[in-house]
């Protein structure tokens, strides 16, 4: 099975000679021959969030994050590298997805794979949170070892349901519990204790789990919870982490979440980190949001990984 892709359909906006935007940047230094240090994969599924009874309209999500992200500039603190990391980018578009929430994982799980093998980094835009399985089968294809680090306000171990299905609240125990043992660990930061269950704190605790609760979570300690990890690092950014004020447009908004601050901080420490060796946004929720708030933060979040990227020794 060949994954299969829509080219991106994201307009890129005319600006005026010496104000080069993303989108006129990205693959610019790319040929048929060379490799990309980076490629962006859309995974446009929220059937895992209909399954698990929540509102979807995540589907939406990678084209609207496109559609902000294009616009921004090279970061002026570090031009040079921005641009040239920027050059050496692939957008694939978005991988061809049907309701069949196990083959298009599967799927996503080849395509990323392929790019783990030779090194290039995956940034993959969901999508529900049944994004994270898929990204995740992507190390098993590849044989690599790898600790999971999930910014988000729940844990998203819920069981799968009763005929097998998983969901978007089941990606990580799917993570944990599959057969290749190559999931390492699993971290959860940014819980808030009103939408956490006991008995999914338990299976952490008993599973090669860890949390960190929202109200723990500083500036200072964003960078320790990379650099603690023994093996490659697969990050995953849930929306819903952050406070409904900044992200109103998420599957399940979250009140007392983090700040804007916080979280734009743990994208650029996750490119900072010569650990993490790939990336997934998930949960922005178009249908839902106001004035493209939660779009220009998704967007925002990925400048500020590639930002990080960008300054890699």
């Amino acid at each position: 099975m060949t994954p299969s892709f829509t080219a991106p359909d994201t307009e890129i906006p005319t600006t005026a000679p010496g104000d080069a935007r993303i989108g006129h940047l990205l693959g610019g230094k790319l040929t048929t021959s060379s490799r990309p240090r980076v490629v962006i994969i859309g995974f446009p599924s929220d059937e895992g969030v209909h399954r698990n009874g929540g509102r979807v309209g995540a589907a939406g999500a990678p084209n609207e994050i496109r559609r902000w992200l294009y616009r921004l500039t090279p970061d002026a603190q570090n031009h040079e590298g921005f641009v040239e990391l920027i050059e050496r980018t692939l957008d694939l578009g978005d991988l061809k997805c049907s309701d069949d929430v196990e083959q298009d994982q599967a799927s996503l799980g080849l395509a990323v794979e392929q790019y783990l093998k030779e090194g290039v980094f995956p940034i993959i835009l969901g999508g529900g949170q049944e994004t994270s399985y898929g990204h995740f089968l992507g190390y098993v294809g590849a044989k690599k070892p790898v600790e999971i680090l999930n910014w988000d306000a729940h844990t998203d171990v819920r069981k799968l349901m009763d005929d097998g299905r998983g969901h978007s609240g089941s990606p990580f125990r799917q993570a944990l519990l599959h057969d290749s043992g190559l999931c390492k660990r699993y971290t959860v930061a940014g819980l808030q204790p009103q939408s956490v269950a006991a008995s999914h704190l338990s299976f952490l605790d008993d599973h090669r789990g860890r949390y960190v609760w929202r109200s723990s979570i500083t500036a200072q300690l964003i960078p320790s919870l990379y650099a603690e990890s023994e093996h490659g690092v697969l990050a995953t950014f849930d929306m819903d982490a952050v406070d409904a004020a900044w992200a109103p447009g998420v599957s399940a908004p979250a009140v007392g979440g983090l700040s804007s601050d916080l979280w734009l901080a743990a994208a650029y420490q996750a490119g900072r980190s010569n650990r993490v060796s790939s990336f997934d946004l998930c949960e922005l929720n178009p249908v839902y949001d106001v004035d493209g708030r939660t779009a220009r933060l998704a967007a925002v979040t990925v400048w500020q990984l590639l930002r990080g990227l960008a300054e890699r020794e």
